[in-house]
């Protein structure tokens, strides 16, 4: 038994062809701008949960510095 792992060989490049659309050797712009746009939604979201978070404790913090 020797202490190294065994590493196994596969090639990462054999699933490419016509067989597997999700490897496809061209690259469709529509679905890059669809990931872009929907992409840019999902980190608006956060940073407006973020904001609005961020807000809520300084206005906690405020209203317990008042009392």
């Amino acid at each position: 038994m020797s202490a190294q792992p065994k590493e196994k060989e596969q090639n990462f490049y054999s699933d490419v062809g016509k067989d597997n659309p999700s490897h496809s050797s061209r690259v469709d712009v529509n679905d890059l701008v669809a990931r872009m746009n929907e992409s840019k939604k999902q980190e608006r979201k956060s940073n407006i949960i973020l904001s609005a978070a961020a807000i809520s404790a300084v206005t906690v913090f405020g209203i317990i510095l008042t009392l």
